[in-house]
């Protein structure tokens, strides 16, 4: 095993913390180890002025994580599990999964603001989440917002919206839990599939014995279930497909958001299984609803 391991991570302040509580594991159960984090701008930190399902999706956040990678300049990536895409390449697979943080979508009002002004848009950078918003905000534009987090809350607070939409897990991780003003709670807005977790990559002929310990076994089922929904369905980051996995004893108890760009329909179901069947729930989940979405279509018509 090398004595020196360097990780691959976007350049962004929440990526870098990241990559350091990974590098911080590492360091405390490998003390003989010294661990380094290679820094880059990825393709979709650069392309702000347009939504990621117009230039090509989640891909755009792994690429130069990916290449460092595969050259060898780095021996593993720390990614936001939701921002991954669903396809990973065999030669590049994900070694582990941290614990969950809190998964939840929340609301940020502007620095000193105590109310929604409704005159203004919500920011927001999913289709995910401005389909659920429709729902929970009727009466309120919905407007897209890119960047990374600074610069989203920079945004903000200048007055260009009434609050932004965000994950919890980096607020939190980044130490700005005060400035949430409301919770979602996940039957309001289902999660991206993955938020909350840290996936960690790496390469199929690197020994990966330092990282022994560090995989949440919950996170893992929980994650890999999501994921297996999300892929079924083909929905990348530009698809408002969201899955939330809660691992119960030995159960696993699964929701999804399904959406049809097609026809417009879109809802929400569950599933609950064994947790050692994650990918196979993940799966079952993704067909029952295509049915049902097909069902719906098929009513419709007739009528």
């Amino acid at each position: 095993m090398k004595n020196k391991i360097t990780i691959g991570s976007r350049e962004s302040k929440l990526a870098v913390l990241q990559s350091e509580m990974v590098r911080d594991y590492i360091t405390k159960h490998n003390p003989d180890l010294t661990v380094e984090i290679l820094t880059m701008k990825t393709t979709g930190d650069k392309i702000l002025d347009r939504t990621l399902d117009k230039v090509g999706g989640k891909g755009l956040f792994v690429k130069e994580l990916d290449h460092a990678l595969l050259e060898g300049r780095s021996e593993l990536s720390v990614h936001s599990l939701k921002d991954m895409p669903m396809e990973v390449p065999s030669e590049l697979p994900l070694l582990a999964f941290s614990r969950r943080e809190d998964p939840r979508d929340v609301l940020v009002l502007p620095e000193g603001v105590t109310e929604l002004d409704r005159s203004k848009p919500l920011g927001c950078s999913s289709l995910r989440r401005t389909l659920q918003l429709r729902e929970l905000y009727p009466d309120m534009e919905v407007a897209s917002v890119r960047g990374n987090l600074q610069t989203r809350l920079r945004k903000l607070d200048e007055g260009q919206y009434s609050a932004l939409i965000l994950a919890a897990a980096g607020l939190k991780r980044l130490g700005l839990e005060s400035r949430i003003s409301r919770y979602f709670t996940e039957e309001e807005m289902l999660p991206a599939a993955g938020q909350g977790i840290l996936a960690v990559q790496g390469r199929t002929d690197v020994d990966y014995a330092f990282l022994d310990g560090y995989c949440d076994a919950d996170a893992w089922s929980a994650g890999s279930a999501e994921r297996a929904f999300v892929r079924f369905l083909d929905g990348g980051c530009s698809s408002p497909v969201a899955a939330f996995g809660v691992v119960e004893g030995e159960e696993l108890f699964l929701r999804g958001l399904y959406y049809n760009e097609e026809t417009g329909n879109w809802f929400k179901d569950s599933i609950r299984g064994k947790r050692e069947d994650a990918e196979v729930l993940g799966i079952a989940l993704a067909k029952q609803m295509k049915e049902s979405d097909r069902t719906k279509t098929d009513k419709g018509e007739a009528e």
